[in-house]
């Protein structure tokens, strides 16, 4: 069976939706008869169809991929793709590429590649947050997320939540009556909590998970998105090899607001204070620092504000300079 015919199939059986699914059927049919994947390597193949897969309704989750690497033959068992992103996070810190304390007790978190799944990654990123918890202020720096686990997000969002739980995006399937609920839990131990200020930076590169979490926060009031439209994918996929080195994604459900009803699927999540992706981490320390000065200076509060006056005053005089 050629790859392209496999495609359609897997279309056909898993697409979340069915209709768009025959239309595809259609248009890898036809392109096929008219002689467009003839003499393709792999590589080649994976583009043009991918190109195919993303013609009707723009779902940038439809790909053909192609690894240099031969899959391995287990490749679509749920056990080998949990070790794989298991040996992935390991060499990322779990995603965690940053936790830090900036001058005025301002948070920083950067997630990137992935806000990869708890089974894998719950307790680096775990140990990231509640580092940052006591902070006055935090920044979630997702400017180079590119996708990530629905429960992960939800993990991630618990701890901007306070004692009730805060349902979020949910899970529609090809059957209306298949639909998974998304809830923010407990976290045990310190968490940053729904009270304190805070910005999530975003670019045009942020997609999927990174996104799901954007999208979340904003919609809850619950942090000001600062920077680009991200890129537009609200549609969870799974992968299925198709041939040695190919292998195609397919999305199997469809993020849904509980407040509206809708996503960001081709819009992207759309910022609050517009800017470039160079220029959303000083514009959100920026405003954190403003929040932390409105704090006072009382006590022990006194170092903290006077961190925040003095990177203040040197972030106003960098972005005057510009």
């Amino acid at each position: 069976m050629s790859v392209v015919t496999q495609v359609a199939q897997l279309l056909d059986q898993h697409y979340v939706f069915p209709d768009v699914a025959a239309e595809l059927g259609a248009v890898l049919a036809a392109r096929a008869a008219e002689g467009r994947y003839e003499g393709a390597d792999q590589a080649r193949l994976a583009e043009l169809v991918t190109a195919d897969l993303q013609s009707v309704n723009g779902d940038l989750h439809l790909r053909l991929k192609h690894s240099d690497t031969a899959l391995e033959e287990t490749h679509d068992d749920e056990e080998t793709q949990l070790r794989q992103m298991a040996e992935w996070s390991d060499l990322t810190c779990g995603g965690v590429a940053n936790a830090q304390r900036l001058p005025g007790n301002v948070g920083l978190l950067r997630i990137a590649p992935l806000l990869f799944p708890p089974a894998v990654a719950e307790a680096r990123v775990s140990a990231a947050l509640r580092l940052l918890a006591a902070t006055d202020a935090l920044i979630v720096d997702l400017r180079e997320c590119l996708g990530g686990d629905p429960t992960m997000v939800s993990w991630v969002h618990s701890h901007f939540t306070g004692v009730e739980p805060v349902q979020l995006s949910g899970m529609a399937h090809r059957d209306p009556a298949d639909f998974k609920q998304q809830w923010t839990s407990h976290v045990p131990g310190p968490k940053f909590g729904p009270d304190k200020p805070m910005w999530v930076l975003t670019s045009a590169a942020t997609f999927s998970g990174g996104e799901a979490l954007s999208f979340d926060l904003q919609e809850q009031g619950r942090a000001a998105i600062v920077g680009e439209r991200t890129r537009g994918g609200a549609h969870p996929r799974q992968g299925f090899k198709v041939d040695t080195h190919l292998e195609v994604t397919i999305p199997t459900a469809r993020s849904v607001s509980p407040r509206t009803g809708g996503n960001w699927e081709g819009t992207g999540v759309v910022p609050d204070v517009p800017t470039t992706a160079a220029g959303a981490l000083p514009e959100a320390h920026r405003r954190a620092l403003a929040a932390v000065l409105a704090l006072g200076a009382d006590g022990l509060r006194a170092q903290a504000a006077a961190e925040a006056a003095a990177a203040l005053r040197d972030l106003e005089a960098a972005q005057a300079n510009t």
